[in-house]
C-alpha cells in the first residue's frame, strides 16, 4: 500500500473534486475517503488535506504529464511570476482593460529588468494560457472589447450595504482591514520621527492583516506582513513553525497575490464550517477579487473615500489592539529601562510577533460588536455600548509609562497609538520599480542589527516557584484584585509544580529501565 505522502497530483485534484462534488464533507471524512480510494496505508493528515484544497488552480493548471508525477514542476522564473501577476491584479483594481498580448510585453520588460538574459522564457500563447490558470486569471479580452469589468465584488452605496446586511445573521457578516506598525518605535518625538521616516531602511515596520466578525465571536488569525521569510529572531524557523500565519516581501507590504492567498483560505475555512458569510473591505490597490472562484465568502466593497467612517476596524478595533499593544511595549520598556538597557524599545521581530498575538486575543467581543455597532451600518441592536472603563485603564497605564519614563519630549497617548504613518504605508501603491524590488528580496533572511532578545531566560523549577512566591508575598488580600490576582499566581505555581512531578517521574521510569 502507499503512504500519503505518494500521493499523485492527479489523485491531490481528484480530492479536491470528491469535496467539490460533496461540500457539506469534513477533512477528516474527505482524508478517510482518500485512504480508501487510494489505497493509502494511513490516513492523510489535516494538514496534508487542507494544503490540497487550498492549491486547486495548481493542480487544474498541471498537464498530463505532471498530473502522473508527485510532485508540481516549479515555475522556472517564480520571481517574474510574481512580478507579472501582482502587476496584473494591480491594473484590476483600476479597472484596465488587459489584452493577452499586453501581458507578453509587460512580462518582456520586467523579464529585461530582472536580467534574464538568455534564461528569458517565451512568452507564447502557451506560456499565458498556463499563467492565466496557475493564477486563476480569465482570459483577457482583446483590444476592441468592452473594458467593463466583470466583477465579484461591486462598489456600492450605504442603503444598498444596509439593505444586504439585513440577510446575514450578524455571526456571519465579517470586516478585513490592514494597518502598518511601527513596532518598536521610540516615545521621544524627535527620536520616533527619525525611525519612522527611516523604517524602511531599518525594517522595524511590519503590516498586519486583522478580520473579525460583527457579534465578535469569531476573530481570525491575524496574517503578519514582514521583510524577510525568517528573520534572525526565527533562529531558521519559519513563521508557520513558530505558530504564525506569516508572510514577507521586500517592503512588508500588501500584495494582490497574498490577499487573494489569504481571501482563498477564508473561503475554505468557511467551507470546512458549511458558513455563507459576507466580507466588507475597502477598496485598496491589493484588494482584487475578481476572477477568484469564491463559493462561501461574499465580497462587499465600501464606496470610496467612505471607509474611516463606515468601516469597523477603522472605527476602533485596530486602535484597541494597538492601546494593547503600546501597552506590551512599555512594560518591556520600563524593564529594560530598570535594567540600564542603552536602547530600551530595542526589541526584535518574533517578541513583537508575539506581543501581537497576546493584543490581538485580547480584544473583547464586546468591544468588537460596539465598534461593529457604532458604523451607523446595524439597525439592529448588536450589544449594548460596552462601558469605556476598560480603554481609559489601558490608556491610563500608558500614560503612567510614559511619565515613569521620564522621556524628554514625550508622545501623547494618541500619538502612540495612531501614528499617521502607519496607516499610509498599509495601502501604498506599487510602482514597476517597487513589484521588482518586492519579488527580488522575499527570500532573504533578515539581518536584524543589535542582538536577538532572550525572552525565556533558562530558570530552575525553585527558582520560579521563589519568584512567584515573592510576588504573593506582596498582595494585600483586603484588595478584591489582588484576591484575583493571588488565584492566577497560586494557579501558574500548581502548573509549574505538576510539570515538575511529571517529568521526575519520567526521568525515574527511564533511569530504572535504562
Amino acid at each position: 500500500m502507499k503512504s500519503s505522502s505518494s500521493l499523485s497530483n492527479d489523485q491531490k485534484l481528484k480530492i479536491w473534486h470528491h469535496k467539490a462534488a460533496n461540500p457539506s464533507i469534513k477533512q477528516s471524512a474527505l482524508a478517510n475517503w482518500a485512504m480508501q480510494e487510494f489505497k493509502l496505508s494511513k490516513v492523510p493528515t489535516q494538514g496534508t488535506i487542507s494544503n490540497i484544497l487550498a492549491k486547486r488552480q495548481q493542480y487544474e493548471s498541471m498537464d498530463s504529464i505532471e498530473l502522473t508525477s508527485k510532485h508540481q514542476r516549479a515555475v522556472k522564473h517564480p520571481k517574474l511570476d510574481n512580478v507579472i501577476a501582482n502587476w496584473v491584479l494591480q491594473c484590476q483594481a483600476h479597472q484596465v482593460a488587459l489584452s493577452g498580448d499586453l501581458i507578453k510585453e509587460k512580462a518582456c520588460q520586467f523579464a529585461r529588468q530582472l536580467e534574464l538574459g538568455e534564461r528569458t522564457p517565451e512568452f507564447s500563447n502557451g506560456w499565458l494560457a498556463k499563467f492565466n490558470i496557475r493564477h486563476g486569471f480569465k482570459a483577457q479580452k482583446s483590444y476592441g472589447e468592452s473594458g467593463s469589468a466583470d466583477l465579484d465584488a461591486i462598489d456600492i452605496n450605504m442603503s444598498t450595504i444596509k439593505e444586504k446586511l439585513q440577510s446575514y445573521s450578524l455571526q456571519d457578516i465579517y470586516n478585513m482591514d490592514e494597518t502598518g506598525l511601527f513596532y518598536r518605535m521610540a516615545l521621544d518625538r524627535t527620536i520616533a520621527r527619525r525611525q519612522i521616516e527611516g523604517s524602511k531602511k531599518d525594517k522595524t515596520r511590519l503590516t498586519f492583516v486583522f478580520a473579525a466578525n460583527a457579534d465578535g465571536s469569531h476573530k481570525m488569525e491575524p496574517l503578519i506582513i514582514g521583510h524577510a521569510q525568517r528573520p534572525r529572531a526565527f533562529n531558521r524557523k519559519s513563521g508557520e513553525q513558530l505558530g504564525f500565519y506569516y508572510r514577507s516581501n521586500a517592503k512588508a507590504w500588501m500584495t494582490g497575490l497574498i490577499f487573494r492567498e489569504w481571501l482563498q483560505k477564508m473561503d475554505q475555512q468557511m467551507q470546512d464550517a458549511n458558513r455563507k458569510v459576507l466580507l466588507l473591505l475597502d477598496n485598496a490597490p491589493s484588494h482584487v477579487v475578481r476572477d477568484l472562484p469564491l463559493t462561501n465568502v461574499q465580497v462587499f466593497l465600501f464606496p470610496a473615500n467612505t471607509t474611516s467612517k463606515i468601516q469597523p476596524m477603522d472605527a476602533g478595533i485596530i486602535t484597541a489592539f494597538k492601546r494593547r499593544y503600546r501597552r506590551f511595549q512599555l512594560q518591556d520598556a520600563i524593564d529594560r529601562d530598570e535594567q540600564q538597557k542603552a536602547d530600551i524599545y530595542k526589541v526584535d521581530q518574533l517578541i513583537a510577533m508575539k506581543w501581537t498575538k497576546a493584543a490581538w486575543n485580547d480584544i473583547s467581543s464586546k468591544t468588537i460588536a460596539n465598534c461593529f455597532k457604532h458604523t451607523g451600518l446595524f439597525e439592529r441592536e448588536t450589544q449594548k455600548n460596552e462601558v469605556g472603563s476598560e480603554k481609559q485603564d489601558i490608556e491610563n497605564e500608558l500614560k503612567n509609562a510614559i511619565n515613569q519614563l521620564q522621556i524628554s519630549r514625550p508622545m501623547s497617548v494618541h500619538e502612540l497609538i495612531n501614528p499617521e504613518e502607519e496607516q499610509q504605508v498599509a495601502h501604498e501603491e506599487i510602482s514597476d520599480k517597487d513589484l521588482i524590488k518586492l519579488s527580488s528580496s522575499q527570500d532573504q533572511e533578515e539581518e536584524e542589527d543589535g542582538e536577538v532578545m532572550d525572552e525565556n531566560p533558562l530558570m530552575s523549577t525553585k527558582e520560579k516557584l521563589n519568584v512567584l512566591h515573592s510576588c504573593i508575598s506582596f498582595l494585600d488580600l483586603s484588595n478584591p484584585n489582588h484576591v484575583i490576582a493571588h488565584k492566577v499566581l497560586g494557579n501558574i505555581q500548581f502548573v509549574i509544580r505538576t510539570i515538575e512531578k511529571k517529568q521526575t517521574t519520567l526521568d525515574r521510569y527511564f533511569c530504572k529501565e535504562y
